[in-house]
Formats: structure tokens, sequence, C-alpha cells
């Protein structure tokens, strides 16, 4: 989103397999830029082996292991989904008697446009900014360690921004023909594993009154 970092009256920490988010949202809480941080996220076919006790409950303890206080992290550890993320950190954020006017989206550097996709469609009253580890791919390839699996879940996540406005779960974004084109172009290639079943979703959406 190359969304500029700026102070907010929250933030939230999105669940995933990679725990670099948990100690970039423990850098930019330390860099003074937010006052209440949520880790939010249960388990995935993706993170069960490795966070065997939910995405949130690794995320907090790293981010205390990196010197964030432990008042000021609230945790959400049921999420399964990111409109879950989003919805039950709100809940708690509540719950803990803070309303943000401003919220600031802690992701995988991939993951920042459908999360800020997610949160305007679930939370449109509040102020979005999006954030995440300045890497190049090769860097986050590297970093993870897994090519294969990070191109699928890169797939699968552009297919979410691609199909889910349509289903009701995200505001639409602009995805451009050359984006379009390579999306296409690596799912003809076999990176396959993450894309998702539509048909199940819009079948819910239409029993919503949702557009399909």
């Amino acid at each position: 989103m190359r969304h500029a970092a700026r102070p907010c009256d929250a933030a939230i920490a999105l669940g995933c397999n990679d725990i670099g988010v948990s100690a970039f949202a423990a850098g930019l809480y330390k860099a003074g830029l937010f006052p209440t941080l949520v880790f939010t996220g249960g388990n995935s076919p993706a993170t069960t082996a490795v966070f065997p006790r939910g995405e949130a409950v690794h995320f907090r303890e790293h981010a205390l292991a990196l010197g964030v206080p432990a008042h000021a992290m609230l945790l959400e550890p049921r999420a399964a989904n990111t409109g879950q993320n989003i919805a039950y950190a709100r809940d708690v954020l509540v719950a803990a008697g803070v309303r943000p006017r401003s919220v600031m989206l802690v992701t995988m550097p991939y993951m920042e446009r459908r999360a800020f996709a997610t949160c305007r469609k679930r939370w449109p009253e509040v102020d979005v900014v999006c954030a995440s580890a300045p890497l190049s791919l090769d860097a986050y390839l590297e970093a993870m360690g897994d090519q294969e699996t990070v191109i699928s879940m890169m797939v699968g996540d552009l297919q979410r921004v691609i199909e889910y406005p349509r289903l009701g779960f995200a505001v639409p974004q602009e995805v451009p023909e050359d984006v379009r084109a390579a999306y296409e172009d690596l799912i003809r290639d076999g990176f396959t594993s993450r894309l998702i079943d539509q048909r199940p979703a819009r079948r819910a959406a239409r029993r919503r009154g949702c557009s399909g």
C-alpha cells in the first residue's frame, strides 16, 4: 500500500506463518507509533505445525521477549480468517476500553492490500494505515526459506483481492493488467495450493443477499 508510517490509536498484528510480523510490530511499538497492540489469530493449515498454541499466542510471546510490555498488548486467539481478525480485534479493543479512530494493520508484505480492503469493508469508520517489513521479494523469500509456499500464498492472496469484493468480504481494488497476467502465469505454472474454491462462498454470499 506504500502507506507512510504515522502514529495511530492502536495496532493490529494479523496472525500468519511469519513471526517477522510480530517482530516488526514490536519495533513499531517501541518507536512510539501506537500505545496498544492487538495480536489476532488462531490457527490455519499453514500455521498449525509452526505455532501449535495459535498464531496470536506465539506472536505475543515473541513481542514480549523483544521488550513490548504485557500491559500494552491484547490477545485475540480465535480468528480464522482476515475478516475475523479485524472484527474480533475490534471487539477486544472495545472490551478493553479502547475505541480507536485510527489503526495500523501490521501484516506480511504481500498481505497489506487484502488487509486494507477487508478492514475498509468490516470497519469503514476507522482510519487505516498498513505496515509491513520493508523487504524486497528476494529478501522475503530468503527469510521465509520456502519459495514455493510463499509464492503459492501470494497467488492465493491476490485471488482473494480479486474475488472477495464480489462476495461482500472486501472493498474493490484495481488490479493492473500486468499483475493479473503474472497471476495467471503463476497459476498455469502450478502455484495453486492456496487457491480457494469460490463456489461455496458465492452460494453463501447469495444467501446473505450479497452480490455474487
